[in-house]
């Protein structure tokens, strides 16, 4: 891996996995909100940040995301629903990232392998859900999910080396996790972001559209 483009560098697993990265000498392009302005949720702003960089890269990361947006905490209970916390977490956790994966034709090499890998989390898949709670979270993630796995369908039409996938890094204590770290073990940034680095290297093709945890191992739609 020569080059790389992480979303979300700011954030505590984007900021490790850059760290390591540029550690290993390997040029990394950031963009974050809080350091260049990189918002998901101001769609035509981040779209001409988008055009504007001059790839190809290796390995695109969008790590931004988060599990409270605009101060709405996870809900508990369906009938805790409103409207605007559910929209608020698609535009971040959803939309973002489909507007960062419509440019992955333009941002991925042609003839040599890459990796465009989204974080989502394991709660996202429906399979696995026996819990309840967490909807609009819930549901953006389960979104996410499926703009992976058609955009790798599309992407192997003309990338045939690249490799699109969703990945859950586990829980990583980072101020995304703060409030919610006593519910499960949870990792440092660093060991969180060695974790996803090294299943991101063990990739192939074949594993395109796939999600995968923090292990390597396939997580259920």
């Amino acid at each position: 891996m020569d080059t790389a483009l992480i979303i979300g560098a700011s954030g505590g697993i984007g900021a490790a996995v850059r760290e390591q990265l540029e550690a290993q000498g390997v040029a990394v392009t950031c963009l974050s909100r809080s350091v260049e302005g990189f918002d998901l949720m101001e769609p035509d702003r981040a779209s001409r940040m988008l055009d504007r960089l001059s790839g190809p890269f290796d390995l695109v990361l969008v790590a931004s995301g988060a599990l409270e947006v605009s101060g709405s905490a996870p809900e508990k209970t369906i009938r805790s629903v409103s409207a605007r916390a559910m929209m608020d977490q698609f535009a971040l956790n959803a939309v973002g990232p489909a507007l960062v994966l419509s440019r992955a034709h333009q941002l991925l090499p042609r003839q040599r392998r890459s990796v465009f890998a989204v974080l989502s989390a394991r709660v996202g898949s429906i399979g696995d859900n026996r819990m309840g709670g967490w909807i609009s979270y819930r549901a953006a993630k389960a979104a996410v999910n499926q703009i992976v796995h058609t955009s790798a369908i599309e992407l192997a039409r003309t990338h045939k080396q690249a490799i699109c996938v969703a990945l859950h890094p586990g829980t990583v204590k980072t101020e995304f996790t703060r409030k919610y770290l006593n519910r499960h073990p949870a990792v440092e940034p660093g060991e969180g972001a060695r974790n996803l680095l090294s299943v991101i290297g063990g990739l192939s093709p074949a594993d395109t559209g796939g999600f995968f945890d923090w292990a390597g191992k396939p997580v259920p739609w």
